[in-house]
């Protein structure tokens, strides 16, 4: 073997290692997250800002690694040609093509492609300045190949730059954190909150309020002591009405309540509750629930009356609504957490009609649809296009419904039974 011999063949491994470099580079820095790589560079990280910027201009980058890996591919493979030729004559040629597949495909392909997507944040903070110098040494070649590339695509009615995202931005947010779920990095409860948050911009007042049948209101003519014991025991809040249940006079709070028994000296009798009652705030229930929090904020009260567009009243809202929709069901120590909600032995559950799709939905993990019924016993009466009977049975969504109890026309219990298999269509 010469001088020359070992001269090419070090020009091929050397090439092969180029060749490993930018495959590697290529995968960990397509597959590196961007969102990693924003936060890192906001904590002062130069690299991270190296890899932002990579990947600010992706054709740049992908035409650089595509450059580099193929010359060196290509030079390796005549390298190892020419010099195979020389020692096996005319048939050096096949031996010189399957040894360079099988290193080229083993060990510049498989092989770095596997070590960057398994860390592909790390690999690219560690091939960032290399790789920016390759694209600021190719700029020139780069920018003629991306003219050449565009009037191509434009032949055949291809603009780069116009293509419309699949889904829009908080949707494919809850896209990653489930994917992060499903991989272990983040806690369900974790994953709830954060789709609780993305959802408000899509749910309306009139999703989470307490409707009016569930209401704890008063006669403005009551006697003061029952309408005083209601308050401090059950409620920080009661609205007052006069005449009927619909026409609202105000909403006496139990801090006023507390503060008129001192000045009247525990005797209820004498609190004119009517003169200590707050103006009624309205809201309709088709404000989206993002605006709402913001209303909360602007009047600085945590609680609002709730109407339809005819302006009669729908229920009420809170504060305390719209943070349960993100964090879940606050519980105090004189709650049941999700109330209405009972397990069974057999792996059935037995719910009260008026509870939520979504508070069972995050309480179960089921994956019930909420899009056209608030309530459980809503979405059975518009999956069953009518008002079922007790014992009447109905299979959709995956899951069966027992009708257990009605109370007029509202289905008061139901039992839930999820099946092992997606079922479609409905039974009766």
């Amino acid at each position: 073997m010469t001088t020359v011999d070992l001269v090419i063949i070090l020009a091929v491994v050397v090439c092969l290692l180029i060749s490993f470099l930018f495959s590697g580079s290529e995968t960990a820095l397509t597959a590196s997250s961007r969102g990693s790589m924003l936060r890192l560079e906001s904590q002062g990280s130069a690299d991270a800002a190296t890899v932002n910027r990579l990947l600010g201009d992706r054709e740049q980058l992908i035409g650089a690694l595509l450059i580099g890996n193929s010359v060196a591919n290509i030079a390796g493979s005549t390298l190892a040609t020419g010099l195979f030729l020389s020692w096996f004559g005319d048939v050096g040629v096949a031996y010189a093509t399957v040894l360079m597949t099988v290193l080229v495909v083993v060990f510049c392909e498989i092989l770095p492609k596997t070590v960057a997507i398994n860390a592909p944040d790390r690999i690219s903070l560690l091939v960032a300045r290399p790789m920016q110098n390759v694209v600021n040494l190719l700029g020139p070649i780069l920018y003629a190949i991306g003219h050449i590339v565009r009037w191509i695509l434009a032949r055949f009615g291809f603009v780069l730059g116009e293509t419309a995202p699949l889904l829009p931005a908080h949707e494919e947010l809850r896209g990653a954190v489930d994917l992060l779920h499903r991989e272990g990095s983040v806690e369900k409860h974790d994953r709830d909150m954060f789709g609780g948050l993305l959802d408000l911009r899509d749910l309306t007042v009139g999703d989470v309020m307490i409707h009016r049948t569930e209401m704890i209101t008063f006669n403005v003519e009551d006697p003061p002591k029952e309408i005083i014991e209601t308050v401090i025991e059950k409620v920080s809040r009661v609205p007052l009405w006069r005449d009927s249940p619909e026409n609202i006079i105000g909403v006496v709070h139990a801090r006023d309540i507390l503060r008129a028994l001192e000045a009247a000296h525990g005797e209820a009798a004498k609190i004119d509750l009517e003169a200590i009652a707050k103006p009624p705030w309205f809201v309709p229930d088709l404000r989206p629930l993002s605006e709402q929090l913001a209303a909360f904020r602007r009047r600085k009260s945590p609680f609002a009356l709730v109407v339809d567009e005819y302006g009669e009243v729908m229920g009420l809202v809170t504060l305390e609504d719209i943070l349960e929709e993100i964090v879940g069901d606050i519980a105090d120590e004189h709650e049941v957490v999700l109330p209405g909600v009972r397990p069974q032995p057999d792996g059935s559950v037995n719910v009260d009609g008026a509870v939520p799709i979504r508070d069972l939905n995050r309480a179960l993990d089921w994956h019930l649809p909420d899009a056209d019924a608030t309530t459980i016993a809503g979405l059975v009466i518009h999956e069953a296009r009518s008002i079922p009977e007790p014992g009447q049975n109905f299979t959709f969504h995956g899951y069966r419904f027992n009708v257990l109890r009605k109370n007029r026309n509202r289905i008061t219990a139901l039992r839930i039974t999820p099946l092992d298999r997606k079922l479609s269509g409905r039974s009766a």
